[in-house]
């Protein structure tokens, strides 16, 4: 039987912290020389191997990534950028890649493609990531990112992929799915590990996923000795933005209504359309309930995140209005929220050779930071 590795550094955090009595201190050095007459030994890292920027930083790393789909919407910015952005003043290290290599497990058009990567780029910068606190990067330009996954998928069991929820989704939406969109989560673990990255956002819908990469860091350190920290989620406080038209579904762009999303740069008047005609329900009074009243909920949860306050006070602004006034009243606050992040995307788009510039530079940082990673992983698994 193989037991895990007990982090005995965290032990003695936690035990410290806690003033526990010297008697434990005995017993936790005996339980540690248990376990670890089951595990391998720990390695050393190989001579060349892993140079001391590619270390995960005292605050930690964090690693995210946002497939190239044109221009975000409000769901997107609300219940993922806003946090992005705040991320970068939280933590000393931070990179959020542009995950083309993970849009291919749909048919895509090249020239599209092309296009839709600068469209993110000019939207990431425009809602405020900052390519000085941030590596900004496109996922592609850095191969080390194919070549872990590769690695990862031999560690990786094909039940244990076939019952992520994302798949089981997709591929009934398709009656059947591509090899890359049933291993796309094993790309989406090497993301994450490549950069020993410590802290991942995601949203409640990736968290098994992330469960995928600290299961994939725990074997490989246990075949190949410790190397791979076992990343943390950080999900968002903001509740998830449904959709204007079926609010029983998120948000979403590849929503088949016109109706149903809100872009970032959709015009004010496209902002008020959409929301004037967003489903509600037969009772006049606005209330949150999302159980009972999905639709009007969903209005209260958009008017408190863009205007920052909690859905009781955006209720409470509501008192003596109906949803059709109230309407109104939540488009003035989206408007207002995304007014300059549309005009920084529109000064942006025009300016192709500045975006082009801002990814380079990021996969430069970047492959910094993954090529002595990966030159460790070769070592260890044999390659070299």
């Amino acid at each position: 039987m193989r037991l895990p590795r007990l982090s005995f550094q965290r032990l003695r955090s936690v035990t410290s912290q806690s003033k526990m009595a010297p008697s434990v201190w005995t017993s936790a050095k005996h339980l540690r020389r248990f376990i670890r007459s089951f595990c391998p030994a720990k390695r050393p890292l190989s001579r060349g191997g892993c140079s001391a920027n590619t270390e995960p930083p005292g605050g930690g790393r964090v690693f995210s990534g946002i497939q190239p789909t044109g221009v975000p919407h409000l769901g997107n910015y609300l219940g993922a950028l806003e946090n992005w952005v705040g991320l970068q003043d939280r933590y000393p290290s931070v990179l959020y890649s542009i995950v083309d290599l993970h849009s291919i497990t749909q048919p895509q058009d090249p020239a599209q493609l092309k296009s839709n990567v600068l469209d993110m780029a000019a939207s990431l910068l425009a809602c405020g990531i900052d390519p000085e606190r941030a590596i900004l990067f496109q996922q592609s330009q850095v191969s080390e990112h194919a070549e872990l996954s590769w690695i990862l998928g031999c560690l990786t069991s094909m039940p244990r992929l076939r019952h992520l929820p994302q798949w089981k989704m997709k591929s009934k939406l398709k009656n059947e799915g591509s090899v890359g969109l049933y291993t796309y989560p094993v790309l989406q673990a090497a993301d994450i590990l490549l950069y020993r990255s410590t802290h991942v956002p995601v949203g409640e819908d990736q968290v098994q996923h992330l469960e995928l990469a600290q299961d994939l860091a725990r074997i490989f350190n246990n075949r190949y000795g410790d190397l791979f920290p076992e990343p943390t989620a950080l999900l968002s406080s903001t509740r998830k933005v449904k959709s204007l038209r079926d609010p029983a579904n998120k948000m979403s762009k590849s929503d088949p209504q016109a109706m149903a999303t809100i872009s970032l740069t959709d015009s004010p008047d496209d902002i008020a359309l959409k929301l004037r005609r967003a489903v509600t329900d037969f009772t006049s009074e606005v209330s949150f309930d999302p159980e009972a009243r999905p639709g009007v909920s969903n209005l209260v949860t958009i008017h408190a995140a863009v205007a920052a306050i909690s859905p009781e006070e955006a209720v409470s602004r509501a008192r003596g209005m109906d949803t059709g006034a109230y309407k109104s009243l939540v488009a003035e606050a989206v408007v207002l929220r995304l007014a300059p992040i549309r005009e920084e995307i529109r000064r942006l788009r025009g300016d192709r050779a500045h975006l082009e510039a801002v990814l380079a530079r990021g996969a430069r940082r970047a492959r910094e930071l993954a090529a002595p990673v990966l030159r460790e992983v070769r070592q260890r698994v044999g390659f070299c």
